[in-house]
């Protein structure tokens, strides 16, 4: 019995203290998406960087970088303007004028997808400091695709 009255409020303490935790806030880094991502294909890197407080992001790593028929550096050659078919996949911008919301949230963004040589809006959320959820969509975010991204360590 004796026993049962010291466990009883460790565990009462333990669990308000995980549930006070739970609801602090999270720290606020609107520079915690740079770095390098693995995309959600795995077939490329991709490098987010800043400039001027808007974030965008370029292609800097190929799984499999050359054409397998022609041994050539890869080119955007499904992109629905022919005048870019020719430039090379290799450090091409990916990602443009993605804007920090807060709450681990970036915005207001495009994203170009090579595999489809279209462009969509996209939102980004961090859910943790090595994974990133990247949202393409047209018109509403409910409409879309959502990619996890890890970090590239």
């Amino acid at each position: 019995m004796n026993g049962r009255r010291f466990i009883l409020p460790f565990v009462a303490l333990a669990f308000l203290l995980t549930s006070l935790t739970s609801f602090a806030p999270k720290a606020d880094n609107p520079d915690a998406v740079l770095g390098t991502w693995l995309n959600g294909t795995k077939k490329g890197h991709v490098e987010i960087y800043k400039k001027g407080g808007t974030y965008f992001g370029k292609l800097v790593w190929l799984g499999q970088p050359n054409d397998p028929t022609t041994g050539k550096p890869r080119t955007d050659e499904k992109n629905t303007d022919p005048s870019k078919r020719s430039r090379p996949m290799m450090n091409m911008p990916l990602m443009y004028n993605f804007k920090y919301d807060g709450d681990n949230v970036w915005s207001d963004g495009k994203i170009y997808n090579p595999e489809d040589g279209k462009e969509y809006n996209c939102k980004m959320t961090l859910t943790d400091p090595n994974t990133l959820n990247v949202r393409g969509y047209v018109g509403i975010s409910l409409l879309g695709k959502t990619q996890v991204w890890t970090r590239v360590k």
